[in-house]
This record gives structure tokens, C-alpha cells and sequence, in this order.
């Protein structure tokens, strides 16, 4: 049910005709039908920051939001003034329809980066998308199905807390992703009756051990921007400590989701990082890693090249990760591959089959902090979607 899963919540994804795949949905609309309208916001850290995300950063800096309108098929960055002024006209348009602030109301978009969108398109879709509001499955999935690009298909979450609230969510990303939130809109909903403030405190802790973790292709979006929306319609006040783990269980799945629709991916890649002196040191040496061309190249061949694995953890400088690289051991699928910094077992006794490649770094230090990042390999046929990007 995505977005709909939770109580208080309706949806729609339509067929505005921003993108450029004839007949695909491209615009979706998520309402929050209360009691509540509490929201909080996580964004790129991209200097470059799409018009849509100069307007909801401020849209939700209050903590309270009504709406959020999303479209694919163009990313609206780059675009200067008139592009903001894009963004206000549909916070506006949205306002309208929902009776609301256009202040209540965030924009996300995702597609080209350098275009105007179209804009009556645009205000068009929202009317159609208001018109086909509704609290079902189906209107959940049209949501989920209208903000893909070059996804090949939908990520939802469902999850329930201990005494039935709900929470509900939806993301896209597949190419463009690297920490710092990975391109992705996301939108989490929940019934629960939490305050703003909790809110925020948990969905950024969340996005900072999961979106924040994932690698696909290095590339930091213009655009990225996750949303959690609470309408309250539940009438239960969760406990703070199982709201966080389920907001972050919600997020891990999400973007654990991207990770396996990374753009013409054929394996998984999951780097831990064990052995540090700090959790900081460890997300270094695993980020490292995972990004390495050369390594998800290695991958993609079947090949589990520790060399790759090796050469990229010495990048990381003694100051932020300390270790002594004579002491490093690397297993990749349970087979010990490097041992103390030289080889180990033959490269040749790794089943490199499965969909999902486990990379597991020690690096001895006599410490026991850790993390854990993922990342994709990298195939001919990423080549063949980013030299024909349209959006």
C-alpha cells in the first residue's frame, strides 16, 4: 500500500505528460488528511540544489505540512529564478486544491537536470491527481509507480508498530546515488501521533544509516530529498524508542531497495568494516571501497579482486582511520581472501554466483567499532541507460 498503508493518508500517480516515455505516470500526489500535519525533512547536501528542494527545505522548516506533490521526468535543477518560481506556482496550485498554505505544501522532482519542466503539464496533472485522490492500495502504488525514472520497479515499505500504529513509505532511486542521500525522492507516512521535533530527530539518525550508506555509481544527486509525514489519524502516542527503530527499519529497507535496482546492476555489495577505532574510521574505510570503479568492474566479472579491496582502504588517511595494513584481514563470501595485508586462500574458491557479494574488513586494531555500507557493480548496460538518459 506505500504511502497509504498508514491511516490519514491519500495518494494518486498519474499521467501529466512531463516525461518523455509516452503514457508513463509521472506525477504523483500524497495528502495528509490529519488530525495532525506534522512533517520532517531530510535533503541533498549538493551545492547545486534543485528549485524544488530550495522550496520545501523552507516549506518544512516549520514542521508542519499539508501535501506533497512529486513528479518524474524532469529534475527542474539548474534552472535559476524562473525554475523556483516553478516550484512556488505548484506549491500554490496544490495549496489550492487541498485547502492549504502554499508554505504547506513540499515539491520534489526528479528527471533532467538543466530543463524547465512543463509547466502547465504540470498544474494539470495536480488537478487530475487531486480528482483521483484516494486511500487505497492502488492509489499508493500509482504514487510509487509515477516518481520512477529508471527505476525497473516501485519500492515500498510497509511496517507495523507494537500496538498498531502504522507507517508507510515509497522511494525511487536506481542511478545517481551516493551518500549524502543517495537520486531519490522518498516519502514516509505514518498514523502515529509524534511531534515534528521527534520526527526530525529520527529520520535524520535514520537516513544517516541508510541512504547516507549506499554507493550505486559515486554520484551525488541535485534533487534528493526524503519526507516523513504523520497524520495522527491512529490516536496512539508510540513509545520514542520503538518509533525510532521502526522509522529506522522503514528507511533501511527503502534504501536497501535502491541498492538491488541499481541501474543495470548483476550483484549486490555489501562492505562491513570491523575492527576500527571509530564507527567515523570504519564508514571511511567502507566508503573507500565502495568506490571503487575498479573494484565493481572486478565484481561484475565474477571477479573478487582483494587487491581492489586493499588499494582503495589505503586511501583513507592514518588520521581518520588508524590501522596497520600488515594486520588487515578481508573475507569476501566467507572465504579469506587477504590475510594480513597480503594474499590468503585462492581468489578462485569464492562462489561468486549469488546476487548479493559480502566484503568483510578487519582491521585489527584491537577496537571493536564498525559499519556497514552498500554499493553495486557496475555492468555494460549502466554504460548503455546514461548514455541515453532522458528522464
Amino acid at each position: 500500500m506505500s504511502v497509504t498503508f498508514a491511516q490519514g493518508f491519500s495518494a494518486a500517480g498519474v499521467v501529466a505528460g512531463i516525461s518523455s516515455v509516452e503514457g508513463k505516470k509521472d506525477l504523483a500526489l500524497v495528502v495528509n488528511n490529519g488530525p495532525l500535519d506534522a512533517v520532517a525533512g531530510v535533503f541533498t547536501s549538493n551545492r547545486f540544489c534543485a528549485a524544488p528542494v530550495q522550496w520545501s527545505r523552507k516549506a518544512v522548516a516549520d514542521g508542519h505540512a499539508k501535501a506533497v506533490i512529486l513528479n518524474s521526468g524532469g529534475a527542474n535543477a539548474c534552472t535559476g529564478e524562473a525554475g523556483y518560481q516553478q516550484s512556488v506556482f505548484t506549491a500554490e496550485a496544490v495549496a489550492e486544491l487541498v485547502g492549504a498554505q502554499a508554505e504547506d505544501v513540499a515539491v520534489c522532482s526528479t528527471g533532467l537536470i538543466g530543463e524547465l519542466l512543463p509547466l502547465d503539464n504540470v498544474l494539470a496533472g495536480a488537478k487530475a491527481a487531486y480528482a483521483a485522490l484516494a486511500s487505497t492500495a492502488e492509489a499508493g502504488a500509482d504514487a510509487s509507480h509515477a516518481i520512477m525514472t529508471t527505476d525497473t520497479k516501485p519500492k515500498t515499505v510497509e511496517l507495523t508498530g507494537s500496538n498498531g500504529w502504522k507507517i508507510g513509505g515509497m522511494v525511487k532511486g536506481s542511478g545517481m546515488i551516493a551518500p549524502q542521500l543517495a537520486t531519490m525522492l522518498c516519502v514516509i507516512t505514518t498514523d502515529a501521533v509524534v511531534s515534528a521535533g521527534q520526527m526530525q530527530a529520527a529520520l535524520t539518525v535514520a537516513a544517516e544509516h541508510s541512504f547516507n550508506r549506499i554507493d550505486v555509481d559515486g554520484c551525488m544527486s541535485t534533487n534528493d530529498t526524503a519526507l516523513l509525514l504523520a497524520s495522527g489519524a491512529s490516536g496512539v502516542e508510540p513509545d520514542k524508542d520503538e518509533f525510532n527503530k521502526l522509522v529506522r527499519e522503514a528507511c533501511a529497507s527503502l534504501s536497501r531497495q535502491i541498492i538491488g535496482d541499481g541501474e543495470g546492476a548483476s550483484h549486490d555489495i555489501r562492505i562491513t568494516v570491523t575492527g576500527a577505532t571509530s564507527e567515523d574510521a570504519a564508514l571511511a574505510c567502507g566508503r573507500a571501497v565502495a568506490a571503487s570503479n575498479l573494484l565493481k568492474c572486478a565484481i561484475s566479472g565474477n571477479d573478487p579482486n582483494w587487491g581492489r579491496i586493499v588499494s582503495s582502504l589505503g586511501t583513507v588517511s592514518p588520521e581518520v582511520a588508524p590501522y596497520d595494513s600488515e594486520k588487515v584481514t578481508v573475507d569476501v563470501n566467507g572465504v579469506r581472501i587477504c590475510e594480513n595485508g597480503g594474499a590468503g586462500r585462492d581468489r578462485s574458491e569464492v562462489d561468486m554466483t549469488p546476487r548479493e557479494v559480502h566484503i568483510d574488513i578487519d582491521l585489527n586494531t584491537g577496537s571493536n567499532a564498525e559499519a556497514t555500507v552498500w554499493t553495486d557493480d557496475l555492468t555494460h548496460e549502466y554504460v548503455h541507460i546514461n548514455a541515453d538518459y532522458e528522464s
